[in-house]
């Protein structure tokens, strides 16, 4: 287990951070990285898309003097080992079993894909309270999709901005002005952006370009979970539903009809915010926002 401390190469939002990293192995033999920050009840925290476990290291801290908050990198990422090509949402629930299993937790938060992971966790899991962020749940065909090829022809050929670009729009997480700007000018933007954020990475950090090919298993997960709405009737845990004022339209579809369905549920909405609100300062978050929520929901 290896300590960070000030002046190591930690992401430099979170350079006043302390946390220790360790791993586990899922059942497949994949080791499974994460990093440790706080103290008291275990709660792990499950990044989404474009994400990993650096995105929320600001909200771990914020709720480090309540819990030891267990931040994993999901397959591709980081600490983490390659996603396989049979890859499918009960490898990820095995991975999470695994971290269940070494840290006794029983309170977790998924944010976006995430949260998909954690609603099929649930069914099976000894899970007992779950925040649910904004899981991208096919819902009577709300999903955006028809982007996804696009996307998976341009990695093929390298065309990494492109790519983003091409998410970017799909799913709607572009600010309105996307919409305006030629799409060779957000190419070329992105690039900038990627090549800047190369220049200032440090070893630890995970960069767009980086995560910009694990995409591809996020969209496979939210298209896998079509038709699965009818089984989380079975989960038992305690969930509180939370999302974004400013959300897309799709994704407050799904929380729509997980509240309906969810036996034990509570429901939750960030003013003022929309998607990224969990995450870091830097990319737009509000994780202080989030911790006091997240802290009365679990205290």
């Amino acid at each position: 287990m290896k300590t960070i401390a000030p002046g190591d190469h930690a992401p430099t939002e979170v350079a006043a951070a302390r946390y220790s990293t360790g791993s586990v192995v899922s059942k497949d033999g994949t080791v499974i990285g994460y990093r440790e920050v706080g103290r008291g009840p275990a709660l792990i925290l499950l990044h989404g898309a474009m994400e990993s476990a650096q995105s929320h290291m600001q909200l771990a801290e914020a709720l480090a003097d309540r819990f030891t908050v267990y931040l994993p990198d999901r397959r591709g990422r980081g600490l983490s080992g390659p996603y396989d090509k049979d890859h499918s949402v009960e490898t990820d629930v095995q991975d999470m079993a695994a971290l269940l299993a070494k840290t006794g937790a029983h309170y977790v938060m998924g944010v976006s894909s995430g949260a998909i992971i954690w609603l099929q966790a649930a069914l099976t899991l000894p899970i007992r309270k779950a925040v649910i962020f904004e899981p991208p749940l096919p819902i009577n065909g709300s999903l955006p999709t028809a982007f996804v090829h696009r996307y998976d022809t341009e990695i093929a050929q390298g065309e990494v901005a492109a790519a983003l670009v091409s998410a970017m729009k799909g799913t709607q997480m572009g600010p309105p002005i996307f919409n305006l700007i030629p799409r060779g000018l957000l190419e070329r933007l992105t690039t900038t952006m990627m090549a800047s954020e190369e220049k200032k990475a440090g070893s630890e950090d995970v960069t767009m370009r980086m995560l910009a090919p694990t995409l591809h298993y996020d969209f496979q997960l939210a298209t896998e979970m079509d038709g699965a709405l009818e089984r989380f009737k079975g989960i038992r845990a305690e969930v509180l539903l939370l999302g974004g004022s400013k959300s897309p339209a799709y994704l407050k579809a799904g929380l729509d009809a997980l509240e309906k369905v969810l036996p034990h549920v509570t429901r939750v909405e960030l003013p003022g915010l929309g998607h990224g609100a969990t995450g870091n300062s830097d990319r737009g978050g509000r994780p202080e926002r989030a911790a006091q929520v997240l802290r009365q929901f679990f205290g």
